[in-house]
């Protein structure tokens, strides 16, 4: 079975095969991680989202990763938190499961993920976490094509969130 991981960083820094971009359903770019992503690759990445004609909440869609160390951008847009009782928990997990599907389509063996929906979407992070590394352990036991998945956490607060789920699952 793959391994996952939780680290520090910046995700745009990933020589991964794979980065998810916590997009917006337009996929054309926005703020935190997206326009982040956007900027490192650079005007292409823009261009290659164009013709995709955005993406529904909880589906992935992959484009070339351009100037980024990632070969490929899986986009897929989170859902904002309405409170807990609009399936945002369900659509999480489809943001998550889907993107490990799409990676293992394409041949990818090393995923890196951000945290999805938990910025401007308000998601809150501990159950976020809690959703997250549940869905990616249960891809990743089903996988036998990827080897390596990583949360990469732009803060503290973010990766002690995810370490903790993670363990609590191991246990």
């Amino acid at each position: 079975m793959a391994d996952f991981t939780v680290i520090r960083g910046d995700i745009t820094q990933s020589k991964v095969d794979a980065i998810v971009n916590a997009a917006n359903t337009t996929l054309l770019g926005g703020g935190g991680v997206d326009g982040a992503i956007h900027r490192a690759a650079g005007p292409e990445l823009f261009a290659a989202c164009v013709p995709l004609n955005g993406c529904e909440t909880g589906e992935a869609k992959i484009t070339p990763g351009f100037k980024l160390p990632a070969t490929w951008v899986i986009h897929t847009p989170g859902p904002v938190w309405q409170g807990g009782q609009q399936g945002e928990a369900e659509l999480l997990a489809s943001c998550y499961r889907n993107s490990l599907r799409v990676a293992v389509a394409h041949n990818c063996q090393t995923v890196d993920f951000p945290s999805i929906s938990t910025g401007v979407y308000g998601f809150p992070l501990e159950e976020a976490a809690a959703v997250a590394t549940q869905t990616i352990g249960d891809e990743l036991a089903h996988s036998s094509g990827l080897t390596h998945v990583r949360l990469v956490a732009f803060d503290d607060a973010t990766a002690t969130a995810y370490r903790t789920a993670w363990n609590r699952l191991a246990d």
